[in-house]
């Protein structure tokens, strides 16, 4: 790789270890992946920050970097945390996990890191299409490069620190023209109208493409919370980073092609259920929810009770909650709750006596029973409200 004079200082460990183990990172991806220069980016977002998911080893490695000291070159925010920091009671954990996690957090505010705890920045702030990125939720990565048209690789949590640290990745991937041109063809010969059936679809599919990106066509002018499903949900059983539409049959040429049929769909579907049990949980906002899907969802509670013995959880970001004041109070009013900073995915539902869960996030149902040994219900957003609620 061509670095320059300042990236070679940097190499070099004129600025410190900190920074120079971040550019050494960067250049050993760069080197493994065939870059030939590092490019400047916008933002940086960056996983790995729930306890549940990274433990204690790389707690004592952050506060390090955190008191070189260093601070991030572009504005950057963080994944979910293991909590709700408002509403702690609602996850009464031990102690040591909540201060364990508090520690994580406060060594990236401590490198500049904003404390976002979300895994949609892209609500906070909208990439220009065009720019370049390094984040590293999978879902927030395929939404920015295939509906706002930015341009980022899938970087994994140490890297895109490393880049936030630096303001640059290396140039190769997503990074690149021609690598984001799509190499097969999904026709989907049935009618998606709800969630759950893009989810549905991009659970199949992420199973059978792999990292291949796939073009679209069959479907009917989907909604950016439709397609926030379908590629959350690629990218949950695949590595899938990008996808497109083709609604005029016009980019097809000689691209492999893949039929879906309602057949597929509904056994797609039909497999994310994994319990017949009666649910403890209703589990929405996953993605974190938009403030178009907070007030669908106050707009179907409104008026409405939540049963006595059964959570209702509605995960969002800080951002879109203060935006969505009226539209919390009602959900609120109901019985449910609004928590931020966190989601049943990065968590341990299981620790909080929870067996089966109800949701409409193909994401949820694809990785609970995995990584929390919870049963999985997989329902539309309306049949999630309904059996949330008292008759």
């Amino acid at each position: 790789m061509y670095l320059t004079p300042e990236e070679e200082r940097i190499y070099d460990g004129e600025l410190g270890w900190a920074y120079q183990v971040s550019m050494k990172i960067l250049t050993t991806l760069g080197e493994l992946f065939g870059a030939k220069r590092l490019i400047p980016i916008d933002s940086a977002h960056i996983s790995g920050v729930s306890y549940r998911t990274i433990g204690d080893a790389p707690i004592d490695f952050l506060r390090a970097v955190a008191e070189a000291p260093v601070k991030v070159k572009v504005p950057s925010s963080i994944n979910p945390s293991v909590y709700d920091h408002d509403n702690p009671g609602e996850m009464p954990f031990s102690a040591e996990i909540l201060e364990k996690q508090v520690q994580i957090i406060n060594h990236y505010k401590n490198m500049g890191v904003g404390p976002t705890l979300t895994c949609t920045p892209y609500y906070l702030s909208r990439p220009v299409a065009g720019s370049h990125l390094a984040w590293s939720e999978s879902s927030a990565v395929i939404y920015s490069n295939s509906i706002l048209g930015a341009w980022t690789n899938r970087e994994g949590g140490p890297s895109a620190l490393a880049a936030a640290l630096i303001g640059k990745v290396p140039d190769y991937g997503i990074h690149q023209p021609e690598n984001r041109n799509p190499n097969v063809l999904v026709q989907v010969k049935t009618r998606l109208r709800r969630e759950i059936e893009f989810g549905g679809l991009g659970i199949y599919l992420g199973k059978m493409l792999g990292d291949r990106i796939p073009v679209f066509s069959g479907l009917h002018r989907p909604t950016e919370t439709q397609l926030k499903q379908l590629g959350a949900a690629l990218a949950s059983s695949g590595m899938t980073s990008i996808f497109s539409l083709d609604t005029n049959g016009e980019r097809t040429g000689r691209l492999e092609k893949i039929v879906l049929d309602e057949e597929d769909l509904a056994k797609s579907i039909e497999e994310l259920s994994t319990s017949v049990e009666r649910p403890d949980l209703v589990f929405i906002g996953c993605p974190h929810c938009s403030l178009k899907e907070m007030i669908k969802v106050a707009g179907m509670l409104k008026g409405r009770k939540v049963k006595r013995d059964l959570r209702l959880w509605v995960c969002t970001s800080r951002y879109v909650r203060k935006k969505a004041k009226r539209y919390v109070e009602i959900i609120k009013s109901a019985g449910g709750k609004v928590l931020c900073d966190t989601c049943a995915v990065v968590t341990w539902p299981d620790k909080l006596g929870i067996k089966t869960l109800v949701t409409n996030s193909a994401k949820t149902a694809y990785y609970s029973p995995i990584l929390n040994q919870v049963g999985t219900i997989f329902r539309s957003l309306d049949e999630c409200v309904k059996s949330a609620c008292e008759d």
